[in-house]
């Protein structure tokens, strides 16, 4: 089975028709103010309104109100919803799309566990644990953590880029990546020749 490409922290119209170009499953979408990377609706909806069929949107969330996202569902036309934050499964359930439960890889994380946890997530996305940051962090974890076997599919994320995402999908086998900072040239503005790079280096694995 192919390894599926997401490409995180979507901010301009331009940058998600080179991820299409280079053949990106999904693209994703931040709605946290925090984030360096974030968008407001009404720029999220412009970036969308251009994509082909068969590319998935998706949107990220940190702990937000169910009003700030059903507000965000209002004008945004996502297909996919994921939490980064400290979402019980219920709240993640309400908003009449699929999710995407992001876990932070603490020591001790019990990955297994929270797929029953989370049993009516799409997928669990892995990430770099790093006290007070959610998601971005460009710094990786030790793979061979990810367990062989998972009720949920298993999205990697943390640090990963053009040169190291081969390594990682030999040693994780998720059904996934997703990668944002690694391919970019500054905060927020891609890099067609490292998206280029990427999708090419998890094709040439699987």
């Amino acid at each position: 089975m192919r390894t599926r490409v997401k490409i995180c922290g979507i901010t301009r119209k331009q940058d998600a028709e080179i991820c299409v170009k280079a053949g990106a499953d999904a693209i994703g979408l931040v709605f946290y103010a925090s984030s360096p990377r974030a968008v407001e609706p009404k720029q999220a909806a412009e970036i969308i309104a251009g994509l082909p069929a068969f590319v998935t949107t998706v949107g990220l969330f940190v702990d937000a109100s169910e009003d700030y996202i059903n507000e965000v569902l209002s004008k945004v036309s996502l297909d996919c919803l994921q939490f980064h934050g400290n979402e019980d499964a219920a709240h993640c359930e309400q908003f009449d799309r699929p999710y995407i439960k992001a876990i932070r890889m603490s020591e001790g994380t019990d990955v297994e566990a929270l797929a029953k946890h989370y049993a009516s997530a799409r997928a669990l996305l892995l990430d770099t644990y790093i006290a007070d940051v959610r998601g971005g962090t460009g710094q990786t974890f030790n793979w061979e953590r990810v367990p062989d076997a998972c009720s949920k599919a298993i999205i990697l994320a943390g640090g990963l880029t053009p040169d190291n995402v081969s390594e990682a999908i030999a040693v994780a086998r998720p059904y996934a990546v997703d990668v944002s900072g690694g391919v970019e040239e500054s905060k927020g503005i891609k890099d067609a020749t490292k998206i280029d790079k990427f999708i090419h280096e998890v094709e040439h694995l699987g």
